[in-house]
């Protein structure tokens, strides 16, 4: 007899973790952003452009190096920094310089940001500038854009001539 109460024990103990479990996976409800409002997240890795120009190599300097490492062409292998910024409706929402990766400095430069915005029309502006030059941007894309409470928009940036991307 003491071998069926335990059975039933033990299944009154699984079944009372079964429902605690159940409940907590239904409430408290989770809501990612508040009521009427969107996210808008910006993606990015991408190399900007050498540091520095490429150098061609004289022969007395080829002469000098040994036969496997001739290249006529050096470049350096450091990346410019970015300068990014994304801006709604005129303010601006995020503006950052972002430093290339890896050891040498050689990588792409990454950026990842999530922004909770109210729903409804804007118009957003997404710039980067990848080259030395002082003031400007190299690339930039402006959208207008309806955003549904509880939309994602994704800004992504592709090196081809897509440039910035909307989703």
């Amino acid at each position: 007899m003491s071998g069926v109460l335990r059975y039933l024990g033990q299944g009154a103990v699984y079944g009372l973790f079964a429902a605690l479990i159940g409940t907590l996976s239904m409430y408290p409800v989770y809501d990612p952003f508040p009521p009427g409002h969107a996210l808008v997240k910006l993606s990015l890795a991408y190399a900007g452009k050498p540091k520095g120009d490429c150098h061609r190599r004289t022969p007395e300097e080829l002469a000098k190096l040994a036969p496997n490492m001739r290249k006529p062409f050096v470049c350096p292998r450091r990346r410019l920094p970015l300068l990014i910024e994304l801006e709604m409706d005129g303010a601006v929402l995020y503006r950052d310089v972002l430093k290339p990766t890896g050891l040498a400095g050689d990588g792409p430069s990454r950026a990842y940001r999530r922004f909770t915005v109210p729903a409804g029309e804007h118009r957003l502006v997404a710039r980067l500038r990848d080259t030395d030059r002082a003031d400007g941007f190299d690339h930039a894309r402006a959208e207008k854009v309806t955003l549904k409470a509880g939309q994602n928009l994704a800004i992504d940036f592709k090196g081809t001539a897509a440039g910035f991307t909307f989703n």
